[in-house]
């Protein structure tokens, strides 16, 4: 890496700090801010070596710097915020404003030089939006159904039930788009029928890992189980042993492995006899289901990297 550009993302600037020249200015985080960026730095780039682009997750507002920097070639990196503020808290460095946090994250980047991945492609970001848009609308609905159990005013009742049709017919229209986006891709079609051949894995999970786990198929079993968060890590000192713990990774795909192995361990053969082994050896049942997670994410990267679908023993 020999330049490493790191930048704060906040709703209308960046701020940009360039290591190891040293030199920060800022840029609004339009389509026009980003423009000048993504010229400034194709200057540098051909002066004086390769960028590195950083940039925070920061819920959305990094998306547009982060897809146009990609596009015009530049090696772009989503780092985890809460990774970033426990290394700026490692070095001492507790003041806390753009500018600083712009030059915390190149310096994280210099550090510990993470693995640098393909972005999602355009289609890929909006079959991810069509399944994020689902979820809430799910979530919304269940809030309604918990409110309609509770209330016993007639008037209340009506207007919840008017919401609740509401909500129904926009879930179905979303399904409508996620069916019509995934005919989009013959590779997302053929996926989606392998990952639903697994007992215990529906449309909604299939789709999910198809948005929000790209590399399915194409790692090992412990590196796509640290990339869900996943993989246990351990706690001890010296003769003290504490307990393993999961987290990390991608949250929006271990909520959707969470229920699909709720399922698995119940109508999965294989499954149902890997959760019920642990449970009898004394695990408790929490920790049954999160190896079962595990497990069936094993299945499904080894059922996309085979092109095979799920084969009863």
């Amino acid at each position: 890496m020999d330049i490493i550009v790191g930048i704060d993302v906040s709703k209308d600037r960046l701020d940009i700090p360039i290591v190891p020249s040293g030199e920060v200015f800022h840029v609004g985080n339009g389509h026009a801010g980003i423009e000048a960026l993504v010229d400034r730095l194709k200057a540098k780039h051909s002066a004086d070596g390769p960028c590195v682009v950083a940039l925070e997750a920061t819920g959305g507002f990094e998306m547009l710097a982060a897809a146009e920097l990609s596009s015009a070639g530049f090696a772009v990196i989503v780092v985890n915020p809460a990774q970033v503020r426990a290394y700026a808290n490692a070095i001492g460095r507790r003041a806390k404003t753009d500018p600083i946090d712009a030059e915390v994250i190149a310096a994280f980047v210099a550090a510990t030089r993470p693995e640098i991945r393909p972005l999602r492609d355009a289609e890929t970001q909006a079959l991810s939006a069509l399944v994020d848009r689902r979820r809430q609308i799910m979530q919304m609905i269940v809030a309604e159904e918990n409110r309609l159990r509770m209330v016993v005013e007639t008037q209340a009742q009506k207007s919840i039930k008017r919401l609740l049709a509401a909500l129904r017919r926009e879930l179905d229209s979303l399904d409508a788009d996620l069916d019509e986006q995934i005919r989009k891709s013959p590779i997302w079609r053929v996926r989606e029928r392998l990952l639903v051949s697994v007992p215990g894995v529906g449309s909604t999970t299939a789709r999910t890992l198809l948005a929000e786990m790209p590399e399915l198929g194409s790692l090992d079993r412990r590196q796509i189980a640290s990339l869900a968060g996943l993989a246990p890590w351990t706690r001890q000192s010296g003769q003290w042993k504490g307990k393993s713990f999961i987290g990390g990774g991608r949250g929006k795909v271990r909520a959707v492995l969470f229920m699909a192995a709720l399922v698995a361990s119940r109508h999965n053969p294989m499954l149902k006899v890997f959760r019920d082994r642990l449970v009898a050896a004394g695990k408790p049942r929490i920790v049954a289901i999160v190896a079962t997670m595990r497990k069936l994410l094993t299945i499904l990267n080894a059922i996309i990297r085979d092109n095979k679908p799920w084969q009863n023993a």
